[in-house]
């Protein structure tokens, strides 16, 4: 604990908030002093002198919200304040996940890694091209300029799978499997970015991650040995997460069987509840559960979101994952209204979707998707309908009738899908399951497509306080001393003497996010969706406010640490 007998004052005192400490104890009023950026004593009441003193009566304190699954790994490169994350509580991200990173990469690859975010993460390739600083080619480059240049809020990354494939076999990377010596390379890779500081090992086989062309993101051609071996490389020395955007074709056995043989977590996303095969996604926590009851540590990325998604048919990444849609994949403009004009495609496409799938984006329930915005005037009617209902009006299949507004309006009409996680009692057993982790915001990706970066607030507003699925103990909890056990982040997620002082102050009542709205702050003045925080009246990052009521607050220190030690 940091003395409170200093001979001078403590930095920031915060009287009579109802503190959340993160763990399940129940919530007391407290005083809260920091100094030198750790919390310095959490006591009834303070006496000490202090240069900042906060009246937090009717609020409450909790640790700074641990987002574990974001993608800012080309954001943070332009962007050191990770926009929109730290307004929204967020004071510790965790980039790279499912293996889609920047680093490593040689100069000849960055075209084709940029090309492949701009298919799997709906980044945008001007975007890219104008913002990613690319002062670095090996991973540990990669941390040395990351930390060089500073962030708002704390930052682990993974290596990432993809990425390593790309740099051993090059163009080679997303069309076949490694040979054991391209294994070999690629875990000596792996071995180099751990030591530099990575969290662990982050990867996907899910098949709707596919790149530039149609073709699949390079990790989901990786045998199982491949997978085996990386992952016993990241192990090596004794530390390491390894996570995993599952596909449907990847066994819960062979995820134990990772943990099992490398003695560490592993993290499987993204468990969505899919209303057309309601019982999939339970199947994976029970395995899950199971495992953990024999002492092989897995845990369930799920997220307290609707996936609910804007897209066009230029890129129109909810049925990019179907088998039928690859000839789509990767068209010129013209090419692709030609392939979506024409019948046969329609009708094998209107197959698959007539089948039940154990997981997949969209699941042919076009009640749930939505005109949004019409480029014609005489189309002005259609919006906010929904295109079952649009569809059925006009004696139409829905598929014929979304495509054919479509390819009328130069493919620019803009849809918006509610794909996944829409049945409240599912999601919420998912939620409060012990082996689920609340997270899957991803930050910093789909940004002209959907912003879940307030999921923390989401989770605290409606699902503890309006539906009270759990307590807001509970919903802290898992938002903060959770994800730090799992991370192995050392003195964070709790409010305790001599932890770091990342903070989030807010009005219980009040707390949540605001609704979507676009803003244009990307390179070149591109846009973004964006949301505001309710309830928020506070976030420390390392004891720097970075934020307030107002949102980020300008010009704000760049106090954010970039996370290199683990348990």
């Amino acid at each position: 604990m940091i003395p409170m007998n200093l001979s001078h004052p403590i930095d920031l005192l915060i009287r009579q908030a109802l503190v959340f400490d993160g763990s399940l104890r129940e919530p007391q009023t407290k005083d809260v002093a920091v100094y030198e950026g750790r919390i310095a004593a959490v006591e009834d009441s303070i006496q000490s002198p202090a240069k900042e003193t906060i009246d937090a009566k009717g609020l409450a304190l909790m640790p700074g919200i641990i987002d574990s699954h974001t993608h800012f790994d080309a954001q943070i490169t332009w962007d050191s304040y990770v926009r929109p994350s730290p307004a929204m509580g967020v004071t510790t991200a965790v980039i790279g996940n499912c293996g889609f990173t920047i680093a490593p990469c040689r100069p000849q690859d960055r075209e084709l890694t940029m090309r492949n975010l701009t298919q799997v993460e709906g980044m945008s390739l001007d975007v890219l091209r104008q913002g990613i600083d690319w002062r670095f080619e090996t991973f540990p480059e990669y941390m040395a300029m990351l930390k060089q240049k500073g962030s708002a809020i704390n930052v682990a990354a993974y290596v990432g799978h993809s990425s390593v494939r790309t740099w051993v076999m090059g163009e080679q990377a997303n069309k076949r499997q490694a040979t054991p010596e391209e294994i070999a390379a690629m875990a000596e890779v792996v071995k180099e970015a751990m030591a530099a500081g990575a969290v662990g090992f982050a990867t996907s086989t899910s098949p709707a991650h596919n790149g530039e062309g149609g073709f699949p993101m390079p990790s989901r051609l990786a045998s199982d040995e491949e997978m085996m071996q990386l992952t016993l490389a990241m192990a090596s020395q004794g530390r390491g997460v390894y996570m995993v955007t599952k596909g449907g074709q990847m066994p819960m056995a062979f995820l134990r069987s990772l943990s099992q043989a490398s003695g560490r977590p592993v993290m499987v996303a993204a468990l969505l509840h899919n209303s057309t095969n309601p019982q999939a996604v339970f199947n994976d926590m029970t395995a899950i559960a199971q495992a953990n009851d024999q002492g092989i540590p897995l845990i369930g990325q799920v997220s307290c979101c609707p996936l609910t998604m804007d897209f066009t048919f230029a890129s129109a990444y909810p049925v990019e994952g179907l088998v039928s849609w690859r000839p789509a994949m990767g068209l010129s403009h013209e090419a692709l209204k030609t392939c979506l004009a024409d019948h046969a495609f329609r009708q094998k496409v209107k197959d698959e979707l007539a089948q039940t799938a154990s997981f997949r984006l969209f699941n042919n329930e076009w009640d749930k998707v939505h005109v949004v915005q019409v480029i014609q005037a005489e189309h002005q009617a259609y919006e906010q309908k929904s295109v079952a209902e649009l569809a059925q009006a006009l004696r139409q299949d829905p598929l014929d009738f979304a495509l054919d507004l479509a390819l009328k309006e130069d493919l620019q009409t803009v849809f918006t899908a509610q794909l996944l996680n829409s049945d409240t009692q599912a999601v919420g057993q998912l939620l409060n399951d012990p082996n689920s982790l609340v997270s899957l915001s991803d930050a910093g990706a789909h940004l002209t497509f959907f912003n879940d970066a307030g999921f923390g607030l989401h989770l605290l507003g409606h699902w503890a306080r309006d539906l009270a699925v759990m307590s807001m103990t509970q919903a802290v909890h898992k938002l903060t001393a959770q994800p730090a056990k799992v991370l192995g982040l050392k003195d964070r997620g709790q409010l305790l003497p001599g932890y770091a002082a990342d903070l989030m102050l807010f009005d219980p009542q009040t707390v949540g996010r605001g609704p979507k709205h676009r803003v244009f702050d990307l390179p070149g003045g591109a846009a973004r969706l964006n949301t505001l925080a309710n309830g928020v009246h506070g976030v420390w990052v390392n004891g720097h406010m970075v934020a307030d009521q107002h949102g980020l607050k300008d010009q704000t220190e760049l106090a954010g640490q970039l996370l290199t030690e683990f348990t």
